[in-house]
């Protein structure tokens, strides 16, 4: 059977539930990671990044905290290997017939002597999608966040002969570039992401605790917009206050947010596990000068920022646009300023290809999308802003459309 047989036998459901693509969307996916293959002249992948797996299949479910990947062949259909019990729900989400799917056995799971890796290696040998000859070549995620290095040693003592390599993100940068269908999903993921802003900064009031905050995010984050709802981020909501504004990646707890204070809000709104994030800040009173300042440049860089995400610019171009803008006003920033999204699972919603950044020379093209997140984060206080953009023939398109600028509330 060749690959494009193979390939468009992709049913449009499964068990009664639609698939979210069409046949036809994901035999194109598999054909352009298999042309990638090939070029490398690689055997098999070993995908174990659960947005991969998504991706190549539709498989969705709760089940990567315990050994998974899905095996792609240089020709055919991939094989999904998972938990006996999480199998099921390939029934349920991935169009895989279930010749396609392995479930390993319940002893294997939180074993000290052996390893679901050993099971799904010797499987994937029994089945030909591993050949442990000097000829061979297979690749594996090996920085994909669920891989674990017990995982990798398993695969690796069953592969003594053949080459095991690095993947180098091969599914990542496949998925860079998105299908007109996957723009939609992007579309309905800003969508959510600005009603879910729009309640997180209603939310935002002296004397509420930053948990009742939270609460609020999350229901509309489930809620959706427009008859379409929302599904879980990848990232919870992240909700900086006070002095600690001036520090990324922190969350919540239960104290009250306090006049006079700054809080940065970064969330994301989610469809069909796509990922639109976004970030504002809010200031409860009268903002201090400095992070008014601040505010007024960042838009302005802003700006310059994103009239570079357009065909035949690059990361590079939009990092300088934004870094000269700043630094007229006397602010600099080290880190980047955006990377790429789609497809997001727990513990992030970047797809860890191209970023916005001084040595990023990637060339731009339609159809890709990014997060371009502007954070400021001074000591004792910060300022966070960011859009959501799909790269269009004409320029970036932004997928919400809210007030820019800092947020001031009595």
């Amino acid at each position: 059977m060749t690959r494009a047989e193979a390939a468009h036998q992709a049913p449009a459901s499964v068990v009664g539930r639609p698939q979210p693509f069409t046949g036809e969307e994901y035999a194109a996916r598999l054909g352009r990671v298999q042309a990638a293959m090939a070029e490398r002249s690689l055997a098999g992948l070993v995908v174990v990044d659960p947005a991969n797996i998504h991706y190549l299949t539709g498989y969705n479910a709760w089940s990567f905290y315990t050994p998974q990947c899905l095996l792609v062949p240089a020709d055919g259909l991939p094989h999904l290997f998972a938990r006996s019990m999480d199998a099921q729900g390939a029934r349920h989400t991935a169009y895989l017939d279930r010749h396609h799917v392995h479930g390993y056995p319940e002893h294997l799971v939180h074993r000290p002597d052996i390893h679901p890796f050993d099971w799904i290696t010797d499987r994937a040998v029994e089945l030909g999608l591993l050949t442990d000859t000097p000829d061979a070549q297979f690749a594996a995620e090996t920085d994909a966040h669920f891989f674990s290095p017990r995982g990798y040693l398993a695969l690796q003592a069953r592969l003594t002969r053949a080459a095991l390599v690095d993947s180098r993100e091969l599914v990542n940068w496949v998925r860079v570039v998105k299908s007109p269908a996957e723009e939609e999903m992007l579309r309905a993921a800003g969508a959510i992401a600005q009603q879910v802003m729009l309640a997180a900064l209603d939310a935002v009031a002296p004397g509420r605790r930053q948990c009742d905050v939270v609460a609020d995010i999350q229901h509309a984050q489930a809620l959706g917009s427009g008859g379409l709802g929302g599904d879980y981020p990848a990232i919870v909501p992240m909700l900086p206050t006070g002095e600690s504004a001036g520090t990324p990646h922190l969350t919540w707890s239960d104290a009250p947010l306090a006049l006079g204070e700054a809080t940065t809000i970064e969330l994301a709104g989610v469809y069909q596990r796509y990922h639109a994030p976004l970030a504002r800040t809010v200031s409860l009173g009268q903002p201090p000068e400095r992070l008014a300042r601040c505010a007024e440049a960042v838009s302005e860089g802003m700006e310059a920022a994103l009239e570079q995400l357009r065909p035949g610019s690059t990361g590079r171009a939009a990092h300088a646009a934004f870094t000269t803008v700043i630094s007229r006003h006397g602010l600099t920033k080290e880190s980047r300023i955006g990377y790429s999204i789609g497809i997001g699972y727990p513990p992030d919603w970047g797809e860890r290809t191209v970023s916005l950044r001084a040595e990023d020379e990637t060339e731009l093209v339609a159809g890709m999308a990014f997060h371009v997140i502007l954070g400021m984060w001074m000591d004792g206080w910060g300022y966070e802003t960011s859009e959501p953009v799909i790269v269009g023939r004409d320029g970036a398109e932004q997928l919400t459309h809210l007030p820019r600028g800092l947020t001031v509330k009595a």
